[in-house]
């Protein structure tokens, strides 16, 4: 290994504690930290993210590190770039008109133009400041064309050489919304023979297509694209790419969901010690005017009411399972019919089933820490964040086996899995779920086996080194 650490330039939309909309900002707000963090390696790794309008700038020490302009058609659009650390890792934030011009994080009206001129001025950035970067990492179509300009730009000196890697956390949004940008801040569409017209004008097939290493979010996510039921018109590119794509599971911060020391929990608990959740699902049962009943599970599902979580199938399912005991709280907002038929549902078995229709980000991890059974029966799930909170805090998880869900939860020893996403099937899989329930040693021994599961993102970490230093190598 060289004496001198692998400098990896780290591309997002997002990344917590700055600004999070979803789960890549969990991601951009721990991997870069986890991957500085690892002993064993020497990686300079550097966050840069856009400076948006809704970043609050109080309390940050921001220091302006350096100004430019970037070409757009016959003009010049100027960037200006901010720098802070944050627990030793230094994070760029990038300004400029196309970034401040929208108060959103993401909006379709601006994000084509906002997007494209974030990753080139991410790339100019690292020219500007004299900080070659061995490997560009980016994630999604918001920074795609990153990975794009530096395939382009290997005749030139300072980019000749530096390898990239593409995350790709969902492949269904490719950026349609940014192709007029792409033109004219001088990036040509793809000239791809497998790919169908249109892929090759988008950012997110422009770098699968430049990238050195595809990186999907899971092991079974990286098989899924390459498949017609999940490959949007991309799978035969893919496949021919598929010695480059690899799978590597999201990782969870430890230090944020711990049940141990939850401030939000009305009782702390801990694998060896599981009575705090008992405190909790009562209070949960109070709160909601739920039947306190001791043979009954306590079901739980938090999640963006969509079509692709399953929503439809879970309150189908649950309809097909009104002989047995059980309780469900729903959590969640989006869908206007997927809400109206969870309000139905509440109607109809009152005194069962609560629907919160809500963002509660507090009331959730209330509901990690007192369900049973946490439901998840998605169509498609990349990756899944919510799976390994559920384990972390005792809740077994009962989901549909696809992508980071079947990678990460055990049938029978973590949770309960099922292939077809009907509510048929889902019903006979609750009804496992339930009789197990009922035999509370077994149920006990899947608990702690959930909980002491690791999803640290060090462990992913150690994962993306490999693929760095193979790259380089």
């Amino acid at each position: 290994m060289s004496s001198k650490p692998l400098k990896i330039l780290f591309l997002a939309s997002e990344a917590d504690p700055f600004i999070k909309v979803g789960g890549l900002g969990d991601v951009a707000g721990s991997l870069p930290y986890a991957l500085r963090a690892l002993r064993s390696e020497k990686l300079d790794v550097r966050l840069v993210i856009p400076f948006h309008a809704s970043i609050r700038a109080e309390g940050l020490s921001l220091i302006r590190e350096t100004v430019f302009t970037l070409r757009r058609g016959n003009g010049e659009v100027p960037a200006q770039v901010f720098r802070t650390d944050i627990k030793g890792l230094p994070v760029y934030l990038i300004s400029g008109a196309p970034i401040t011009s929208s108060l959103k994080v993401y909006d379709p009206q601006a994000d084509g133009e906002k997007y494209t001129f974030f990753s080139l001025a991410a790339l100019e950035m690292a020219r500007h400041l004299d900080w070659r970067p061995d490997i560009v990492h980016a994630n999604d179509w918001h920074t795609a064309p990153a990975i794009y300009q530096v395939r382009r730009q290997q005749a030139d000196p300072f980019w000749a050489g530096v390898k990239t890697v593409f995350s790709v956390h969902n492949l269904g949004y490719m950026g349609p919304e940014a192709e007029n940008a792409l033109l004219a801040y001088g990036l040509p569409p793809v000239e791809e023979p497998t790919y169908p017209a249109w892929a090759g004008r988008q950012p997110l097939p422009q770098a699968l297509w430049a990238a050195d290493s595809i990186v999907a979010v899971s092991p079974s996510y990286a098989q899924e694209i390459q498949t017609p039921e999940y490959g949007y018109g991309l799978e035969t590119f893919l496949q021919s790419r598929r010695a480059s794509i690899t799978g590597i599971v999201n990782g969870l911060d430890y230090s944020l969901w711990d049940p141990c020391c939850d401030q939000a929990l009305e009782a702390s608990f801990s694998a060896d010690d599981l009575s705090g959740r008992d405190i909790n699902k009562t209070t949960m049962q109070s709160n909601f005017g739920l039947t306190q009943h001791p043979e009954a599970p306590l079901l739980a599902m938090v999640t963006r009411m969509d079509y692709q979580k399953g929503v439809d199938i879970a309150l189908a399912a649950l309809r097909r399972v009104t002989d047995l005991p059980w309780q469900v709280i729903l959590l969640g907002t989006g869908n206007a019919e997927l809400e109206a038929q969870a309000r139905r549902l509440e109607a109809d078995l009152p005194h069962r089933v609560a629907a919160a229709i809500r963002f509660d980000a507090k009331l959730s991890r209330q509901i990690y820490s007192a369900a049973d059974i946490f439901l998840m029966p998605s169509r498609y799930e990349p990756c899944g964040l919510t799976q390994m909170i559920a384990m972390r805090y005792g809740s077994i998880p009962l989901a549909r086996a696809t992508g980071g869900l079947r990678d990460t939860i055990a049938d029978g020893r973590t949770g309960f899995l099922f292939s077809d996403s009907s509510p048929h099937v889902m019903a006979a899989t609750l009804r496992r779920a339930l009789n197990t329930y009922q035999y509370r040693s077994k149920w006990q021994e899947m608990q702690h086996t959930a909980m002491f599961e690791d999803f640290s993102w060090e462990k992913s970490a150690f994962q993306y080194a490999d693929l760095y230093y193979h790259l380089v190598q």
